[in-house]
């Protein structure tokens, strides 16, 4: 996969290579997303969630939905608290962490050639996938949800492997899956404020992050459709400033 940023400027993605499935079955596509940088916590809500979707089965013409198939993130569910975006903070709540797992499912939807329904933006551009790619969800109004365009059913698979969390649509047979791209048309760079004293030992309080203009397209044969056009704002960092 590959994404075309700006004028032509030209980067790779991060994306799924195939991994063995099933005996009798084929990979159909297949996406994986980092789980180093993220809290043991985190890690745990994203398994947590993978698991309910494992061996999901999408018959040909069936929506799939994201929250109807994992339920609620719950602590009487299994879930823990963890760090989530809340209008820029990080503030812990049940359940963060799972919109990596609905996001890893995102991309491998894309790349399977599923019929997109629903997908919802955060309202910052997470760290772990490129720009425009992202699948928030939050139980029970922001959903994902896809339908299976092909003639055949389709099963989820997926595992934590490598620090990774891998997703993978598998099928009784093979075809020549799209290419899925994204293209920024504008990065936003955030600003940095300080508060406090005017001079002494600095804290940074938010490292922020850059925002972007950001179309995501879909090539399946000579047919390109537009899937996305999100606007991400930059997140300003705040450096902190306490006098000696």
């Amino acid at each position: 996969m590959i994404a075309k940023v700006g004028a032509g400027l030209v980067v790779a993605l991060a994306g799924g290579a195939a991994l063995l499935a099933v005996p009798g079955d084929v990979t159909i596509a297949a996406y994986s997303t980092s789980l180093v940088e993220r809290s043991v916590s985190q890690r745990h809500n994203a398994k947590l969630a993978l698991s309910h979707l494992v061996g999901a089965r999408i018959g040909p013409g069936e929506e799939f939905s994201f929250n109807k198939k994992v339920g609620t993130f719950s602590k009487d569910m299994g879930y823990r608290k963890a760090p989530v975006s809340y209008n820029g903070q990080l503030i812990d709540d049940w359940g963060g962490g799972v919109c990596q797992t609905s996001t890893t499912l995102y991309n491998a939807a894309l790349l399977s050639g599923m019929e997109i329904l629903e997908r919802n933006r955060h309202r910052f551009q997470p760290s772990y996938v490129p720009p425009g790619r992202d699948a928030a969800v939050a139980f029970s109004n922001i959903d994902l949800r896809f339908r299976n365009p092909h003639p055949y059913p389709v099963r989820i698979e997926g595992e934590i492997t490598g620090g990774r969390i891998v997703v993978r649509f598998v099928g009784p047979q093979a075809e020549r899956m799209p290419e899925v791209y994204s293209v920024v048309n504008e990065l936003r760079e955030p600003v940095t404020y300080r508060v406090g004293d005017e001079e002494g030992r600095r804290r940074v309080r938010n490292t922020g992050k850059e925002g972007f203009d950001v179309s995501v397209y879909r090539v399946t044969g000579n047919r390109k459709e537009e899937i996305s056009h999100d606007e991400y704002p930059a997140m300003n960092r705040v450096v902190e400033v306490h006098g000696r």
